[in-house]
């Protein structure tokens, strides 16, 4: 991948596009390349922190394995989003395991030399400061959601989140889309893939979203933003 598309990355995500374009610049010159094939470990948790992470193709799946072995997936994260930034900033062992979903190619900037950029740049500290906190405060809005929303609207939540946060946008109209699997929203939101497809069906019928392979296209944002906060039902 050529210097400019990898540039594009970084510009184009919300984690970095209010960065100064010096900062941009030389986290660009610190990157390197990793690919991935499906399945195969970024890092486990408890191993130490290698960097911070940008999803150039394919997918991240974050996740934890519980005592009696089954996977909670936190997030599985598509081309443009940015993950490991805990670490990058605190220096403890990883807290949760990262996974390719299908043939991946990441984008690593080194800890090291990025904490060597923030030494010679002091006055990055409170924008990477804000910007880690965003995340913090999305971390508590999903916590928070499990305990209290019903399941049609975390996925409502879930889906705006992801498009907000990680997502892209399609092809044809610039319309925010999610590269999510429905068996990834499943595990995500504690529910079964079956549950998820069903709300899935009803929520395109109500012209509120596309369903494409891999892919799920917001179509009616505001519907789908009363639909999160319980301003509106889904109707059957």
């Amino acid at each position: 991948m050529d210097d400019g598309k990898l540039s594009k990355l970084l510009q184009n995500n919300r984690w970095f596009n209010e960065l100064p374009e010096y900062c941009l610049e030389e986290m660009l010159a610190l990157a390197r390349i990793r690919q991935l094939d499906d399945g195969e470990c970024v890092y486990a948790k408890d191993d130490e922190p290698d960097g911070l992470y940008g999803v150039i193709s394919g997918a991240a799946r974050i996740s934890n394995i519980g005592p009696d072995g089954r996977e909670a997936v936190l997030a599985v994260l598509s081309p443009g989003s940015w993950f490991g930034e805990i670490s990058l900033f605190d220096g403890l062992p990883r807290s949760h395991d990262t996974h390719a979903s299908g043939p991946t190619e990441l984008l690593l900037i080194p800890r090291k030399g990025f904490q060597q950029m923030l030494d010679r740049r002091p006055e990055l500290y409170p924008l990477f400061m804000r910007l880690l906190c965003r995340r913090i405060r999305i971390s508590f809005a999903m916590l928070e959601d499990s305990a209290l929303l019903p399941l049609p609207s975390r996925l409502a939540k879930r889906l705006l989140m992801h498009a907000h946060n990680y997502g892209q946008t399609d092809d044809e109209g610039g319309r925010p889309s999610v590269q999510l699997s429905q068996e990834s929203l499943g595990l995500m939101l504690n529910s079964s893939r079956q549950s998820i497809n069903k709300l899935l069906k009803r929520l395109e019928t109500a012209g509120w979203l596309k369903i494409r392979y891999g892919q799920i296209v917001i179509l009616d944002e505001p519907a789908l933003t009363r639909l999160a906060t319980g301003e509106t039902t889904l109707e059957v």
